[in-house]
This record gives C-alpha cells, structure tokens and sequence, in this order.
C-alpha cells in the first residue's frame, strides 16, 4: 500500500456515521409583529437611509434634494424624469461610468435583515453597482419577514405581485446597504465595491 492508499484508507476508516437532514417544515424561521417596522430597523443598521413617501409626493423633487450634488443620474423607470443617462440605452456598461445617482426599483425586502430582492429589469445590470449613490424605490407593502420567504417568494409564481419563477430571471440580486469591507487591517471601507451609500425609499400603493 502507497502513502496515498493508506491516507484514504484511513479517511474511509474515520468516517463520522450519516445523519438524515432535518426536515425544512421543523425549522421555524423568524416572524415579527411589525415587518415593515424591523424592515426599516434593518436597513439602518446595514448603514442605508430610509424615507417613508406621501401619497402626492414630488418623487424627482424628493430624489433631488437627496442627492443635490448629482450631476449624472441613470435610470429606466418613467417616473424618474430627472434622470438624464438610460441603461437601456446605454452604449455598454463602460457609458455608464461616473454615475452619480442610480434609481432602480426593488420588488420586496426581507425584514430579518433589510435585504431587498432587484431582478434585472433592464439592459445593463452595472447600474447596480458602479453608481455612487443608489436609490432604490420599494413599495412598503411588499415586506416579507425573513429569508426563507424570501426564497418561496421568489421560486414561485405571485400573479397578484408580478413575480416570475427563479429560473425565469437573467440576474437578481439582493441588496442590504452600502458596499463596505473591512478585511484589511480591519478598517471599515463604504463603497468598495459598488454604491458608497443606499437610500431606500418606501413607495405607496
């Protein structure tokens, strides 16, 4: 028997027994009695800002004084008529560098950790990411407790909510709060790898 025999005879030898796995429905996942509530808790604690709209509300006004100082804001949704560089339009994902401000559109958040599910609604996805701010427009009744409904919500089909199957989706991605790292001497970086900071703004119906 050769060194590497042996060193698999023994690995075969050291084998813990098999466990079955425990059934999913005996896993009881976190529930609050106020989502929307924990919902917006979260969110700040992931170092995003939060803003609850009025019916009757100017959202480009809103968005504007949010963000004063943005000169080039992307996006594809027609009731953000400020925007003035389209990512449906856009010549590549390289036109789209040194956007100020994106504003995109999530379609739930997850209250256990103030992640917001954004499927790719339009043609270049890198708005998600190389915006320096990124506004994101969430109706606040589209609040699901945790994660594990999270996942339902998405794999099935909601006709009521517009949500498609999983394997439908070209992208999606969840996004709870600002880039941030600190793996490096255990300092805190914002922006590292996609927005330095988030606004989530809760839509009415």
């Amino acid at each position: 028997m050769n060194s590497k025999e042996e060193i698999l005879a023994r690995c075969r030898n050291s084998a813990l027994p098999k466990c079955d796995m425990p059934a999913l429905d005996d896993i009881l996942a976190v529930r609050y009695p106020d989502p929307l509530a924990q919902f917006i808790t979260a969110t700040r604690a992931a170092g995003a800002d939060v803003h609850t709209v009025e019916p009757g509300t100017d959202l480009n006004a809103l968005i504007r004084s949010l963000c004063p100082d943005a000169r080039q804001i992307a996006s594809n949704l027609p009731e953000v008529t400020i925007a003035n560089r389209n990512p449906d339009t856009a010549d590549g994902p390289q036109s789209l560098n040194g956007t100020d401000v994106g504003v995109v559109r999530g379609m739930f958040g997850v209250a256990e950790n103030g992640c917001i599910w954004i499927p790719q609604t339009m043609k270049e996805k890198v708005i998600y990411f190389i915006s320096e701010q990124l506004v994101i427009l969430l109706p606040k009744s589209q609040i699901v407790h945790n994660m594990h409904e999270a996942y339902q919500r998405i794999a099935d089909r909601h006709p009521s909510s517009g949500t498609d199957a999983f394997d439908d989706y070209g992208y999606g991605t969840f996004i709870s709060g600002p880039s941030k790292t600190a793996d490096i001497a255990q300092v805190l970086v914002m922006g590292a790898q996609a927005a330095r900071s988030v606004t989530v703004l809760l839509m009415p119906e």
